[in-house]
């Protein structure tokens, strides 16, 4: 999309001021950390209730942006760009996107509901696009954010659009249709997602259906409370259902080996289809894809032939450990322009080494000439300073005078002959390619081989929990993540380099190899370390760690370690023991310590700091407000004797919600942001981070009277499938989940553990479960939840999480 700075002052109802500067904008960013900003880009500074883009302005300026969409000029920046002021700049991005939708009279597919919206989408998108030039959503830009976003991307080429439209709350679905301005609507699935954003069921039903109030047509899955909430003459209804004759379309199905065949009436027509699914979310989907092409009137053997084809929808960028110290970035089964923009500002925000590597197939539905395509492409792979590109089709492979350090392969066979020859070690590898292209196997080759447990981190998860407790702070209030003990047992880079991107103020670490570890990894932000023994003071100055110094024995150490290197204002952080009665300075401590630091100039005191013992229990709060008290008096007094202003700072997870008055200059959020809260109602608003699985090794059956495992503890009292999965003790499992406490969950059902847990396996009841050898399990995540065991092992999360053994794989993604 190229668009003139008048033609943009046009669009927006603005006259341009500051510096202002002539030429074409063709990039529209909300990013300020995106390495594709540039001179072309017009910058929407958006105002979230954490984040301000406006004040990353100058920073943006600096690396070559002219063009800004701003509430209001920065005194600064003023000179510098060009500037439109608006109002409210969502708003600004939102009536952009209209105008550029109102320029194209082409059918336009809309997607809401609560469950499957990208599945569709992706489906659709493989189903039409033999016929059509199509643009969709990338991803899931289904927000007030991401669809604009979306709908900016149709071009000339285009006839045909698909858009997702998510909402969370009432009143939001409105702006999305006039964006969207579908043709055709599909509602999806819709179930307890967002419910506590509605009053009921049928007001979430209402306001997703605002987004067909001008569409020709409505597919849905035929429902009294939605065909009472249509209106009689518009939108035209195209239903379907298992059940209810008066659907237009009537279904029936059966499960034959692990497909699932369709008998369809329309009118006086009958035939089967069949696609290679059984569960029900993707018989759902299926069925919303087949009433697309039997609305476009597809001929019954094409759509025969094509939903026979459906495939598995990986929605999510997975970053994963790959061989000779690689780190991979599987988006290995997608390959659209739009898509590769997400995935190259992805891996910069996940990059582990310098040095990164782009894997790319041909790109398809672009909607551009070729010649266009993968000059845009080539401006992408320089912006984001890619260091080798390995490009694997004939279409890409034409183009490879435009890549830097190219190597081309005419598909993925010849790729993988090859791939002996070829040098991959300490990189990070972006592996991208469409599905025709089977990159799949690609990852398999790069891939560290470790055994079938992984423990999946959702970094969207983090990221929501992280701005949960954000949105609980003043706005300066400084926020120290804690990433200790190889974050909760999550894994220590790939966090802390997400809360990097996210410009958390400081990291926290129990003992100095674990910071020593990140900032050799390239982590930048200023780290902590918690407990440091005076063994590694040496280590932790050469690697520009900051200290907690709890006791006179350890400041003295480091001081005497300071003055021989001489050091000049090193930071450090004083602890004070206000109550725990675990580390830190008493108070008859001060006067000793307040002498031994005044008027030394090798060490600053950065911060003072607390550990609140009771912040949790809302019972013992007359102890909670003793420790602050008592922190005000003991931090005041160092404050007034040093004559200092540093940051203070006492509240933990808990402390931030239960004792808002009490957030001093910063926080520090811990089992948080993993998703854990000790308040049953607080616990709702917070997304699960880690999810162990497993696969099914092995099945049998038993008989009355045989046992299951060690020491014979389970008994069999009827015959029993039991069904062997790869992970024990040594992975992390408490034995004492064994035998009947615990269970694991295999296709959303629940499977008792029998018998002993072993060191590397434990067995579970599948009686009454259809499953498979291979099948996926779930040992925690939704079912059972890390809070669940616990409470049942008498433990707390923190156990449990941390318990997880490092060498179960861990595998990073993001929706």
């Amino acid at each position: 999309m190229t668009s003139s700075i008048n033609n943009i002052e046009k669009i927006l109802r603005v006259q341009s001021t500051g510096e202002v500067f002539d030429g074409k904008t063709d990039n529209i960013s909300i990013d300020s950390r995106s390495l594709q900003n540039n001179d072309k880009t017009l910058f929407f500074a958006l105002v979230g209730p954490n984040n301000d883009a406006h004040n990353y302005i100058s920073s943006l300026i600096e690396k070559g942006v002219q063009h800004f969409v701003v509430n209001h000029i920065p005194k600064e920046s003023a000179a510098n760009a060009t500037f439109l002021v608006v109002e409210n700049t969502l708003d600004a991005l939102q009536h952009f996107a209209i105008q550029h939708r109102n320029l194209f009279d082409i059918p336009v597919i809309g997607l809401t509901g609560s469950n499957g919206k990208t599945i569709v989408k992706e489906w659709l998108n493989f189903l039409l696009s033999p016929e059509f030039n199509i643009v969709k959503s990338p991803k899931s830009y289904n927000s007030q954010v991401g669809v604009p976003l979306s709908v900016i991307t149709i071009n000339e080429k285009h006839n045909l659009g698909i858009f997702e439209a998510g909402i969370s709350k009432a009143n939001e679905m409105e702006k999305l249709e006039k964006i969207i301005k579908p043709t055709i609507g599909i509602l999806t699935n819709i179930g307890s997602a967002h419910d506590e954003g509605f009053a009921n069921r049928e007001e979430k039903i209402k306001e997703k259906l605002k987004l067909f109030k001008d569409s020709k047509v409505v597919i849905y899955q035929k429902n009294e409370v939605v065909d009472m909430l249509l209106k009689e003459e518009k939108p035209k209804r195209f239903s379907w259902s298992f059940t209810d004759k008066s659907a237009d379309i009537l279904l029936t199905k059966k499960s034959v080996l692990e497909k699932t065949i369709f008998q369809i009436k329309q009118d006086n027509t009958e035939f089967k289809i069949s696609i290679p699914f059984q569960d029900d979310a993707s018989v759902e989907n299926a069925i919303s894809c087949l009433m697309v092409l039997l609305y476009f009137k597809y001929d019954i053997v094409t759509i025969q032939n094509r939903v026979e084809q459906l495939f598995p929808v990986e929605m999510r960028l997975k970053v994963k450990n790959g061989i000779n110290n690689t780190t991979l970035i599987d988006d290995s089964y997608s390959s659209d322009f739009q898509s590769l923009k997400i995935a190259l500002d992805f891996l910069e925000s996940q990059k582990q080494f310098e040095k990164k590597t782009l894997i790319l197939s041909d790109i398809f539905e672009s909607g551009l000439t070729k010649e266009e395509l993968y000059s845009q492409v080539s401006q992408l792979v320089f912006s984001n300073k890619i260091n080798r590109v390995i490009a694997i089709g004939e279409t890409i492979s034409a183009f490879e005078n435009k890549f830097p350090n190219c190597l081309t392969f005419k598909n993925t066979e010849d790729f993988s002959a090859d791939f002996d020859k070829l040098d991959f070690g300490n990189e990070t590898i972006l592996i991208k390619g469409a599905r025709h292209f089977q990159f799949e196997s690609i990852v398999n080759l790069l891939e560290e081989k470790t055994h079938e447990t992984v423990l999946e981190i959702n970094l969207n998860a983090i990221s929501h929990n992280l701005n949960f407790y954000k949105a609980k702070l003043k706005p300066t209030t400084k926020m120290m993540v804690m990433v200790k003990a190889f974050g909760y047992g999550n894994g220590g880079f790939e966090i802390a380099k997400l809360l990097e991107h996210h410009k958390a103020d400081y990291l926290g670490v129990a003992f100095a190899d674990e910071g020593i570890s990140l900032k050799n990894s390239g982590i930048m932000l200023p780290i902590m370390v918690l407990n440091p023994e005076t063994t590694s003071f040496s280590a932790i100055i050469q690697h520009h760690l900051e200290p907690e110094i709890y006791s006179l024995k350890g400041l003295n150490a480091f001081l005497k370690i300071a003055e021989k290197r001489k050091l000049k204002h090193f930071p450090i952080h004083i602890k004070l023991d206000t109550g725990m009665h675990r580390l830190g300075f008493e108070e008859e401590d001060l006067d000793e310590l307040i002498a031994t630091l005044k008027g030394n100039q090798f060490v600053a005191v950065k911060s003072i700091l607390s550990h609140m013992a009771t912040s949790d229990d809302l019972e013992q709060q007359d102890f909670a407000h003793a420790q602050l008290h008592l922190f005000e008096k003991l931090s005041a007094k160092l404050m007034t004797e040093l004559k200092i202003k540093p940051i203070r700072h006492i509240l933990n997870t808990s402390g931030i919600s239960n004792f808002p008055e009490a957030q001093y200059d910063m926080v520090r959020l811990g089992i948080g942001l993993y998703g854990i809260s000790n308040d049953a109602e607080e616990q709702k608003y917070l997304e699960n981070v880690g999810t162990l699985k497993s696969v099914i090794s092995q099945i049998r059956t038993i008989q009355e009277g045989e046992s299951v495992g060690y020491g014979r503890r389970f008994m069999a009292e009827k015959p029993t499938r039991v069904a062997t999965i790869p992970i024990g003790y040594a992975d992390g499992i408490s034995r004492l989940w064994g035998n009947g406490v615990g269970f694991v969950t295999i296709n959303n059902q629940k499977a008792p553990i029998v018998g002993s847990i072993c060191m590397d396996m434990l067995m579970v009841d599948i009686t009454e479960i259809n499953c498979k050898e291979g099948d996926s399990v779930i040992i925690f995540g939704g079912s059972p939840t890390v809070s669940f065991m616990a409470e049942k092992l008498q433990t707390i999360p923190y156990e449990i999480l941390t318990s997880i053994s490092q060498r179960v794989k861990r595998v990073f993604y993001r929706e």
